[in-house]
């Protein structure tokens, strides 16, 4: 009996091996893909309720800075402390008139009412929307609201404090549209000059039209729930289920995903479940709750907002994919059997070679087991191997070079060479995070050259080149080593400097820079003088923010270029100077102190 020869067990063997290599690998790839598929549909809803989460906190955030503004107004405690709401008062008019311009701008606002201390909480200003548009309740129509928690309770607090209300369904009679209205109440308490509370301004805000607003830019198919702080449904995709609190039925999110538990327990602030993964808890969906706090931290106000969608719809693609699949692994298992036995006879010892060279592409004792002297195939193929492998070091170590020049052109001023906007912004924002932790503060110098145009005009821009090459040179010659100069583009240059040393230094080092570009520069034979006009702007004294530092910076130096060249001037100084030329003038009208607010003409401002 003849016993198989090695080439029929190399190509039995190869052929197995494709063959499960290529079913193994068309499996994995199915499996995988509907994994990534998923977790990926996870992600995405888990970064759409986070932002749809925080935009909820922010729009919150803004009505009670809207509320905060109206406190704030004197004319709101002069009113509410004298005003019974009957009869003309052209004070409460004019406030009236401010209080409007907030709702009309404000579409999502249902109510905005000033409400007095006295008179058992009754209504000085209030105005209302109905279907036809805002609607003022005036004189007898003002109602007595001092028995409701929006009321007493905001009486309760110190002035600057926000009231936030549980989010619930306004039963309270004469409310126009408002009545029936998923609502949440933000109030602050107003207070006298000698910070006496007098009375609180309540704003309504409408929830399903806030709600409606926030989530327009969602997809389609993505499913909403929103739950309260106790769990009752007040945005699910069955309307039937919503606000049941109201009717004696209560639907809970943590009774219909138990999975939020955790999050009404304040153990967790967000969950993301698959129906994948977990078939109960996720119910063929694909799942992203967040616990979001809104409103005043002492109310422990917060929703818990759910995005879903169908894990049939994110597993299309994947159903599309496996067709794909197994028609790829019936054809490559085909060709595996065809290589198998085509390659079986030439794959022996040159075979394990080759193979054991590949493994070790880089390694210099692996080379040197290649049959490079063959003159065969088999040797053309090891020579080439080895040429592929010197060519493809070369082109590595050429790659990385060049990588290394992109990034340093990305980050740095051609000409110059010193760092460009971008990268002087990322060393100032750290310098600035530094410095908030240290509790240490820095300086940024935005320095201007006075006569840069003037030597373009008359010299050529070659020249001009390369005076900023040398303006550039006596910058950092005149820095120190742990300071930054950085080229902004044209003839502007913006210096940072920190440490503790940075409040007192920066007019000195602003003087040195001026001293040292107003020294003739000899360019061509040419000799030339630049001068410089600086701005200083200081962390944390102007600023908190490396824009601002930057804008500040500039107008200081603008101002002190308009106050006569070469010259450098901080921005705080420029600030004070602002503050005593409108304090002459308004020395220089005569006007007598107080007139305005006695006879009732005081300008209020605008929303």
């Amino acid at each position: 009996m003849i016993r198989p020869g090695l080439t029929f067990k190399l190509s039995v063997l190869l052929a197995c091996i494709g063959v499960l290599a290529s079913g193994a690998t068309g499996y994995y790839a199915y499996h995988a893909n509907r994994t990534m598929l998923v977790k990926e549909a996870g992600r995405s809803l888990m970064t759409s309720t986070e932002l749809l989460g925080e935009r909820f906190s922010a729009s919150v955030d803004d009505v009670g800075a809207d509320a905060l503004v109206l406190a704030s107004l004197p004319s709101s405690a002069q009113v509410v402390s004298s005003d019974d709401g009957l009869g003309a008062s052209l004070p409460r008019e004019r406030l009236a008139q401010v209080y409007s311009s907030f709702m009309i701008h404000h579409p999502e606002y249902l109510q905005i009412r000033l409400i007095s201390r006295a008179h058992y909480g009754l209504e000085i200003i209030r105005f209302d929307r109905d279907a036809d548009g805002l609607i003022r309740v005036e004189g007898g129509n003002l109602q007595e609201k001092g028995q409701f928690s929006y009321v007493f309770e905001p009486l309760s607090f110190s002035p600057g404090r926000l009231y936030t209300s549980p989010i619930s369904v306004n039963h309270e009679y004469g409310a126009h549209a408002a009545q029936g209205k998923p609502t949440l109440r933000i109030g602050t308490p107003v207070a006298d000059a000698q910070g006496a509370v007098v009375g609180v301004v309540v704003i309504d805000v409408n929830l399903t039209d806030l709600l409606k607003r926030l989530q327009s830019d969602l997809p389609s198919d993505y499913q909403v729930y929103l739950a309260n702080e106790w769990g009752d449904f007040l945005v699910h995709p069955d309307p039937d289920k919503t606000f049941g609190f109201d009717v004696g039925r209560r639907v809970l999110m943590q009774d219909s995903f138990a999975v939020t538990r955790p999050l009404f327990d304040q153990k967790e602030s967000e969950v993301l479940v698959n129906g994948l993964a977990r078939p109960k808890q996720a119910e063929g969906q694909v799942l992203a709750f967040v616990r979001r706090p809104f409103g005043a931290s002492e109310g422990n106000r917060f929703i818990v907002l759910g995005l879903g969608k169908p894990l049939e719809d994110v597993l299309s693609g994947a159903h599309l994919l496996g067709g794909s699949i197994v028609r790829m692994v019936l054809i490559f298992s085909v060709l595996a059997v065809l290589l198998a036995i085509l390659f079986a006879r030439a794959l022996t010892k040159p075979l394990h070679m080759l193979a054991y060279a590949a493994t070790h592409l880089f390694a210099e004792h692996a080379m040197e087991t290649l049959p490079l002297r063959r003159t065969d195939e088999i040797g053309v193929l090891a020579r080439c191997f080895d040429r592929l492998r010197r060519e493809i070091r070369s082109q590595m170590d050429a790659l990385h070079v060049k990588q290394r020049e992109l990034v340093h052109l990305a980050t740095h001023d051609v000409l110059t060479g010193l760092p460009n906007r971008m990268l002087f912004m990322e060393k100032l924002e750290r310098a600035i995070q530094e410095a908030t932790r240290r509790r240490q503060g820095l300086a940024v110098l935005f320095v201007d050259l006075d006569r840069f145009k003037q030597i373009n005009d008359q010299f050529g821009h070659s020249v001009g080149d390369k005076v900023l090459v040398a303006v550039a040179l006596r910058l950092k010659q005149v820095l120190h080593a742990a300071d930054v100069v950085a080229r902004l583009g044209g003839d502007e240059f913006i210096v940072l400097i920190e440490g503790p040393r940075s409040a007192e230094a920066a007019p000195g080092i602003a003087s040195r820079i001026m001293t040292t570009l107003n020294e003739e520069i000899v360019m061509d034979g040419q000799g030339m003088t630049v001068g410089a006009s600086i701005g200083i702007s200081q962390f944390p004294d102007d600023s908190g923010t490396a824009e601002e530092l930057l804008l500040n910076a500039d107008a200081a130096m603008y101002a002190a270029k308009s106050g006569g060249r070469c010259a450098y001037l901080r921005y705080h100084d420029v600030l004070e100077a602002r503050r005593r030329q409108q304090a002459e003038l308004a020395a220089a009208a005569h006007v007598p102190a107080g007139e305005g607010a006695t006879e009732g003409h005081e300008a209020e401002p605008t929303a």
